[in-house]
């Protein structure tokens, strides 16, 4: 598949998922026939919004096969197996997520296309739903406290909510990347597509037909018989002075 095919196609996606019409952008994604890891990504977004679950699974799995260090992507796993209940799998994978975090206390994935700042505290939240659903709530807490040491944004209201949950042993749900929120094409790619005008458009200044050239030619040909070219040329010689007028 050209390269050039692939941006086409993913850019088409992503505008369908802008305007929220999720079914046309899996349209879009199934013709594309060599995926690499973002776009998976999107294909995994798009199951999630249609409540795909088991095929969300599948699309991250090939997401983390073709980028195995991708943080976000087991982030995401993590939450679609909560979905499916399949904790275990779910608990691994936030383990697998704080691990290629690389004690960065925040990952911007904007650089890549995706405009999501992914935190560390969000991982440890993760982690504490799966505990939450295995009711095990003392575990549960003691990662949440942990979070609440974390940097970043939004971070002190949503683990307070969430200790207070844990009191009453109300199991967390888990934290996703927004939805509508996907790896894009880079702009000047998308740019790349669109067709270019290298020798620019002509210019009309003047339409000529046959009857206004033959036209024009009559006026001449009149005007030039009507004319009357003086040139004045004066003699002289001697006494004698005359003028001499060429018609």
């Amino acid at each position: 598949m050209l390269y050039i095919e692939l941006i086409k196609l993913w850019d088409e996606a992503v505008r369908a998922i802008d305007s929220r019409d999720w079914q046309g952008a899996l349209t879009k994604l199934n013709q594309i026939t060599e995926h690499n890891g973002r776009t998976m990504f999107v294909v995994a977004s798009t199951h999630i919004a249609l409540g795909q679950v088991d095929l969300a699974i599948k699309a991250l799995d090939q997401v983390i096969a073709k980028d195995s260090c991708l943080a976000v992507g087991f982030f995401q796993r993590s939450a679609v197996h909560m979905m499916a209940n399949r904790l275990e799998e779910a608990l691994a994978d936030c383990i697998w997520a704080q691990k290629f975090m690389r004690e960065n206390p925040v990952i911007d994935y904007k650089q890549l296309g995706l405009r999501y700042k992914m935190y560390s505290w969000q991982v440890l939240y993760n982690a504490a739903a799966v505990h939450s659903r295995q009711q095990q709530w003392d575990k549960a807490r003691e990662i949440l406290t942990a979070a609440s040491q974390e940097r970043g944004a939004g971070r002190s209201n949503l683990i307070d909510v969430a200790l207070e949950a844990i009191s009453r042993r109300e199991v967390l749900e888990p934290l996703l990347v927004p939805e509508g929120e996907v790896f894009r094409p880079r702009k000047q790619e998308v740019d790349q597509l669109k067709p270019r005008d290298f020798l620019g458009q002509a210019k009309v200044t003047r339409i000529f037909t046959l009857y206004s050239c033959f036209k024009s030619c009559l006026e001449i040909n009149y005007k030039m018989q009507n004319s009357i070219i003086i040139k004045y040329m004066t003699f002289k010689h001697k006494r004698m002075s005359f003028c001499l007028f060429v018609f």
